[in-house]
């Protein structure tokens, strides 16, 4: 009994299961995609092999644009977001484009669907001050304080995913050159510049605190360690960012990723362009990172409400 990834048990693999394993394999080995991306893949094509198989649909050169169409439908149907069925089915396009670009469909049949419509919310982001409010809350006099002051920084400061930070090597701390180069998704490298009080607090721990950290697990290039020495997960961070955020009396609701939409909001603010923070971001499209001159409209009309007579 051959128990396939697509999720189903049966005695031979359909030639939708089949082909559903081909593309997984395409995004983890060719496109380098993670694990846990590839997993949400997994399972949004699952359930889609299991609506096709409610019509006796085995196999993607049967598959029409009124499955897809209805596929969505049946979700919306079951309670599923709009925003989960867009991201559905984006899904599936990159399914059935693989499939076309592979010479295994003749059509793609997702072209003539539409998605779902959405009000696209507005990321989580801090005020200057309360970022400042955080960053000085931290107790420098511990060793610990100041690894936490040195991520902080480079979290706000590069405007680095929590991934990327909690994995950044110290071979790729380029200091004397004003620089850092991080591994973002789909293991694209990038080139990100750091400023002066990221780079003097994280020289600071790894001369004073990381070689004691270091001592107490076997060797790793990771720039911040636990106190056990090993590499800080995403549970750790957000533990240090919630302790600090409670110290400084911030209210506001912070993630990780908070402090990554406050680094582009505030370079938008500063005059800078929206492709270089594209860039700094490791944004593959232009469109993800326009999100951000909402949030500056958004912050001007607040500017024009609280300071202007007729606001």
């Amino acid at each position: 009994m051959k128990v396939t990834r697509a999720g189903a048990e049966t005695g031979r693999a359909t030639a939708m299961e089949d082909a559903i394993d081909e593309y997984l394999d395409h995004l983890s080995v060719e496109r380098g995609l993670s694990q846990s991306t590839v997993a949400s893949y997994r399972g949004d094509l699952t359930a889609y092999s299991r609506f096709l198989t409610t019509r006796k649909i085995k196999s993607p050169e049967r598959i029409r644009s009124r499955d897809v169409s209805d596929f969505t439908g049946s979700r919306l149907a079951e309670g599923v977001s709009p925003r989960s069925i867009a991201r559905n089915l984006s899904c599936l396009r990159g399914f059935h484009r693989y499939l076309v670009v592979s010479g295994r469909l003749a059509a793609d049949p997702t072209l003539e669907v539409t998605g779902p419509k959405f009000q696209r919310s507005l990321p989580d982001v801090l005020a200057v001050r309360e970022i400042e409010a955080i960053l000085t809350a931290v107790d420098t006099s511990a060793p610990l304080g100041i690894r936490d002051r040195a991520m902080l920084e480079v979290a706000y400061g590069a405007g680095l995913r929590v991934s990327e930070l909690i994995t950044l090597p110290l071979s790729n701390l380029f200091f004397d050159d004003g620089y850092l180069r991080c591994m973002g998704k789909g293991s694209k490298e990038r080139v990100v510049p750091v400023g002066e009080a990221a780079i003097d607090w994280t020289t600071r721990y790894r001369l004073d605190v990381r070689p004691g950290l270091a001592a107490r697990a076997p060797a790793t290039d990771v720039v911040f360690l636990n106190a056990r020495g090993r590499p800080l997960s995403r549970m750790g961070f957000w533990k240090i960012l919630q302790k600090h955020v409670a110290a400084a009396g911030v209210r506001n609701r912070v993630k990780p990723h908070t402090l990554r939409h406050s680094f582009a909001t505030h370079m938008l603010e500063g005059g800078a362009d929206l492709r270089v923070i594209q860039e700094m971001l490791g944004h593959a499209d232009i469109s993800t990172t326009q999100i951000y001159t909402s949030v500056d409209r958004e912050y001007l009309k607040e500017i024009h409400r609280t300071f202007h007579p007729r606001g």
